[in-house]
């Protein structure tokens, strides 16, 4: 079967994400931000909103003004939210983000430091859309640009085509498997994570997140009142100085581009050892951390069963599971996971 057109996909995408993950009603105000990529898509959004009887609007963030707006505005200045902003926020109800490959970590086109000032602005934007009760979506084919299209040896339009027609999930079916594992990632549990030979042990304590493409009352009342889409992960944060023992990581993108098979070995928390045949990049890695500080604290599972690996959201893919602190983030995509006495499917 030939595949859609790309326009066919982006309302198809754009109708699940009104009607299913935002419940948007007619009357509601609606926001579509997009940077540049995104705008045939945010064009379909604004279309369907509008024929439900909404009164959407979107706002434009071109890249190289931003870029340059970022290398040249008075470092005070930059990352910065405005009162026109906080005002917009305040009257939507409905909120979709297109973001820019600029943003996305594997880009080249900001350095990170230039990344991380310009985006510091995060903790005020979700306050402000958390205090407006919004309900928000984050497409992440728009961070799709150049730079992961390398790194993945892909096309752009192959992989955000992949992470569109994966938006079309059944999202009943994700959040009833996050519902089935979210009770057991409690405070306390221990983790069992084997990968071929090998296996490590943690325990969790921290925030649980889950990313089930769904924006509904309790998310709002909780802060998580922005999801991904496509969605498909549950998180746990790992007390930092639990993790003990190896594993052994599938291929994983890094800014350094995809690491075939590695192992990594953690002691008292720490990693304390790593091998691959793709060493040097693994030391490029962890050199911008400072050895106490390679510590795991995060891991999630994957919970989408229609995206597939190498296509920028290996996290979400179902079966896969994520450990992060430690300089990126480590992909298992054929592992065992057991929480206390239960086996994870």
């Amino acid at each position: 079967m030939p595949n859609k057109s790309l326009d066919a996909l982006y309302t198809e995408v754009a109708k699940k994400i009104l009607t299913e993950t935002l419940r948007v009603r007619e009357g509601e105000s609606v926001t579509v931000e997009t940077w540049n990529a995104g705008i045939p898509f945010a064009r379909r959004v604004l279309a369907e909103a509008r024929a439900m009887g909404c009164r959407a609007i979107m706002v434009y963030e071109d890249e190289e003004a931003y870029v340059e707006g970022v290398r040249r505005a008075p470092k005070g200045d930059v990352g910065v939210m405005g009162k026109n902003e906080y005002g917009m926020l305040a009257g939507t109800d409905a909120y979709i983000f297109v973001p820019g490959q600029a943003l996305g970590i594997y880009s080249r086109t900001l350095k990170p430091e230039e990344r991380t000032e310009s985006t510091r602005y995060n903790s005020s934007w979700y306050d402000a859309a958390a205090k407006a009760g919004l309900r928000g979506a984050r497409l992440t084919f728009g961070y799709v640009g150049k730079d992961m299209a390398r790194l993945l040896g892909r096309s752009i339009e192959e992989i955000a085509r992949t992470q569109l027609k994966a938006a079309l999930v059944d999202y009943g079916e994700v959040a009833s498997y996050a519902r089935n594992i979210s009770p057991l990632l409690v405070d306390g549990a221990t983790a069992k994570l084997s990968s071929g030979e090998n296996e490590l042990n943690f325990t969790l304590r921290g925030e649980l997140a889950i990313e089930d493409g769904l924006v509904d009352d309790e998310d709002r009342k909780s802060g998580n009142n922005m999801t991904y889409v496509p969605p498909g992960l549950v998180s746990k944060d790992v007390d930092p100085w639990s993790a003990d023992g190896k594993v052994t990581l599938a291929n994983t993108l890094t800014k350094f581009g995809v690491i075939a098979r590695s192992e990594l070995e953690f002691k008292d928390g720490r990693l304390v050892r790593w091998e691959s045949d793709e060493k040097a990049k693994l030391k490029r890695l962890f050199d911008a951390v400072p050895p106490d500080d390679r510590r795991m604290n995060f891991f999630g599972v994957g919970l989408n069963p229609a995206l597939r690996l190498g296509y920028g959201q290996d996290r979400f893919v179902r079966g896969a599971t994520v450990i992060a602190g430690f300089g990126f983030t480590g992909l298992v995509s054929r592992g065992r996971l057991s929480i206390g006495s239960a086996r994870i499917p």
